[in-house]
């Protein structure tokens, strides 16, 4: 949101060029015009937009993934996310990555937040969902895809970020939201799936 007040703030295009076009990310070099008049370069990722989703088990444990994570280098604990495809709708997107990655539908749906994962580089949303009613099914990973579905409870997942063994950023910030959430200080608009009405 910008208001009127930063206008000293606002940088200004001038010209954008294209480093590098990938099957998923762009990588652009844009010449700006500085709040001071002055010209400056900004190097940033285009990204097509990201989904997470908490998913909230009945006896008071969420789903979590645990997956290696190629340019870090190490298996990952998160919450289930993907990116957009062209078009699609983030909660059509969230059902989706859901179903494909746990296995799990769920009855009822909330929108959270978005969230700017990497502002100073890169044009990445990520929306926040949560997920419950869940009822398991089959999954349907992507042919190159590979990992493991765990329950754990908030206690466990607190600790994990306490001691440095949860340090993904979008899992980290939704634990702020499922902590608030749970303690009735951020209110959820819960939605029946439309999965539900078709079944």
């Amino acid at each position: 949101m910008t208001h009127s007040s930063d206008a000293h703030l606002i940088e200004t295009l001038i010209h954008s060029e294209t480093l590098c076009e990938g099957g998923f990310l762009k990588a652009r070099r844009d010449t700006v015009r500085t709040p001071d008049g002055g010209v400056s370069t900004r190097e940033y990722i285009v990204h097509p937009g990201a989904v997470v989703v908490i998913p909230l088990l009945d006896d008071h444990r969420v789903l979590v993934e645990r997956q290696f994570r190629y340019p870090v280098g190490r298996v990952m604990t998160e919450f289930p996310a993907g990116k957009l495809e062209p078009g699609e709708d983030p909660w059509a997107c969230a059902r989706r990555e859901l179903r494909e990655e746990t296995g799990y539908t769920a009855t009822e749906w909330a929108h959270a937040a978005c969230m700017h994962l990497a502002i100073a580089y890169s044009t990445e949303i990520i929306h926040v969902f949560f997920a419950r009613g869940l009822e398991a099914g089959e999954r349907h990973l992507d042919a190159d895809e590979f990992l493991d579905v765990r329950a754990l409870s908030d206690d466990a997942l607190f600790e994990a970020c306490r001691d440095g063994a949860v340090t993904d950023a979008k899992t980290q910030t939704c634990l702020l939201w499922l902590q608030n959430a749970r303690a009735g200080r951020w209110a959820l608009d819960w939605r029946r799936s439309p999965d539900q009405d078709s079944a």
